[in-house]
């Protein structure tokens, strides 16, 4: 493997794309480009390392290894089977596969995958007289098999663990947001640490902790223990040491606050948690306010939050996003404000017009990120922008 001009794709949610070519960007990628749920970029083996440890809205970061066009079984376990696998994977590790099948061809993606195992074993049979092993949950190697249509494409996973792992959730609530998704809608709601942030229905703490991280310029993986890439023949253990250091040392002072409401007492118990194993009880305040009943108490302020739409809360939804409208018009005056919501309809109930409407997927739920403009004394109107 090349590791001078590494072809490296980086996996993240529907809706997130420009937000991590944005951040690829900053942190030095060449030749990035958005493609769908996905950013392509080139860089070096330190480069790698630094977008697992620091990218906040990727999922998942892969290379590219071997790539062929098959138009039957056979073809495809012959191109799998003269590939030297041993350039990868050692005798003595294990591994695993993650595949994805588009193809009218292959249609069994469980069948596909165990082909491309079976030519992994025989060729370390043949050339070794040994068997590695396939461990499916905690593998040394992990490689990711994508057919589409007669195109092969065999990947190396330099990630291991999904990225929105950060390791710091101990607790959660019903359906909590994911990490990487509370990130990108902080960087869509335009959050870079100045004046103050406000999640007015916290839950678990997701999105104060998000916050709190990008306030800090703390690198998203700052709690993770391991990396797949850690198990590589070129591994460069005093390489990745000199990146975690060089981005640690760019942690900034935050002077503003970061505060999160909630009115369930096992919410606010889980977000207490959390931002004990996240280190930030001094930077973020959780407290028990109902937020209809509250008022603007700092200024500026960007709010973001993730209404209830699951069973920890019961609501009954016009009644509800009704009474988020009235609290923004009447309480939050000169304030920008983010929610999403997977009830579609929910911008009509609230009694104001979105600014911007952005589509996302929260799970397998569609939603939308819905951004509202508060000011004080006017009633302007904003064109929706799709």
């Amino acid at each position: 493997m090349n590791t001078e001009n590494l072809q490296i794709q980086i996996k993240t949610f529907f809706g997130l794309e420009q937000v991590l070519a944005e951040e690829v960007k900053k942190l030095g990628g060449k030749k990035v480009e958005a493609r769908n749920r996905a950013v392509t970029c080139e860089g070096d083996l330190g480069f790698l390392y630094k977008l697992n440890y620091s990218c906040r809205t990727a999922l998942k970061i892969i290379i590219p290894i071997l790539e062929f066009k098959a138009f039957n079984e056979s073809k495809y376990y012959d191109k799998l089977f003269k590939f030297e696998w041993d350039q990868f994977l050692e005798k003595h590790q294990s591994f695993a596969i993650d595949a994805t099948v588009n193809s009218e061809r292959f249609s069994h993606s469980q069948f596909m995958t165990l082909k491309m195992k079976d030519a992994i074993v025989d060729y370390f049979q043949e050339k070794h007289n040994i068997r590695p092993n396939v461990n499916k949950d905690n593998p040394d190697i992990k490689f990711h098999l994508h057919i589409d249509r007669e195109l092969v494409t065999i990947s190396l996973d330099s990630s291991g663990d999904p990225l929105f792992k950060r390791g710091y959730r101990k607790e959660q609530t019903v359906a909590p947001i994911n990490e990487v998704l509370a990130s990108g809608m902080l960087q869509l709601a335009g959050w870079d640490g100045k004046g103050n942030f406000l999640d007015p229905m916290c839950g678990s703490g997701t999105l104060l902790i998000e916050a709190a991280m990008i306030a800090l310029d703390l690198p998203a993986q700052i709690f993770r223990k391991e990396f797949a890439f850690q198990n590589w023949k070129n591994y460069d253990e005093d390489l990745f040491q000199k990146i975690k250091e060089f981005r640690i040392n760019r942690v900034k002072e935050f002077t503003g606050k970061i505060v999160g409401y909630d009115m369930d007492a096992r919410a606010l118990n889980a977000a207490r948690t959390n931002i004990e194993a996240a280190e930030m009880e001094d930077i973020i305040e959780v407290r028990k306010q109902n937020f209809f009943e509250s008022e603007k108490d700092m200024f500026p302020l960007l709010m973001v939050f993730n209404p209830p739409y699951d069973e920890r809360i019961s609501i009954n939804d016009d009644d509800f996003y009704k009474k988020i409208g009235d609290t923004f018009k009447q309480h939050y005056p000169n304030t920008l404000a983010w929610l999403i919501s997977a009830d579609l309809d929910a911008s009509k109930k609230i009694g104001l017009r979105p600014s911007r409407k952005i589509k996302l997927f929260n799970g397998k739920l569609e939603t939308r990120f819905l951004h509202y403009e508060m000011y004080d004394g006017t009633k302007k109107v904003h064109k929706i922008k799709e």
